[in-house]
């Protein structure tokens, strides 16, 4: 991303194809780049058709709003920033996504509460934060999944000291620059 591309991303296909959407040029706030999101979308291509998709720890939205764009039937975007859920809030507006549900809140207390089943999920919170591990746990063991469930973790490359559940098999691995990107598919 150049220097006059921070705080932008591009809504890659879909209904909102090569929309610019803008959130707050924060350090912390790190879009997934738009070779993996192509490469991520490649690999769900069949899944997303009217899903139910969480995106915890949105931050810019580029993962939540691709598959919205894609075809998700229902996407609920989490984000405890009040500066990234405010843009958030405004894209979703702009964009006039029906099918967005954007929730402020810490995504492993909203998580422990949530009660619903997803078909997808993304998990690309703080790199280096121990939060991986805790939001994998979380949503095995509270039920969140679907039984076929699609799970997209990204993490920094070398940080692979992560606890998956044995029921999550492994079936796409990649990585680009210092992003390791995984899906896993969870197995019955």
């Amino acid at each position: 991303m150049s220097a006059r591309d921070h705080g932008r991303l591009r809504i890659i296909a879909g209904k909102w194809r090569s929309r610019k959407l803008v959130f707050p040029d924060q350090e912390n706030l790190r879009p997934t780049p738009d070779r993996v999101r192509e490469t991520l979308f490649n690999w769900l291509q069949a899944d997303v058709p009217g899903s139910v998709c969480l995106d915890l720890f949105a931050g810019s939205g580029a993962l939540g709003l691709e598959a919205a764009s894609r075809g998700a039937g229902e996407v609920i975007l989490v984000e405890k920033d009040s500066d990234a859920s405010a843009a958030l809030a405004q894209n979703i507006a702009m964009l006039e996504a029906g099918n967005i549900q954007l929730v402020t809140d810490d995504a492993l207390s909203w998580l422990e509460q949530s009660g619903r089943r997803y078909d997808i999920v993304f998990l690309d919170p703080p790199y280096k934060s121990g939060l991986l591990g805790q939001c994998c746990d979380l949503l095995e063991s509270g039920k969140n999944l679907a039984e076929n469930a699609k799970i997209y973790i990204e993490h920094a490359l070398g940080d692979e000291d992560i606890d998956i559940p044995d029921n999550w098999d492994c079936v796409k691995n990649k990585s680009a620059g210092q992003v390791s990107y995984k899906l896993f598919s969870r197995v019955q």
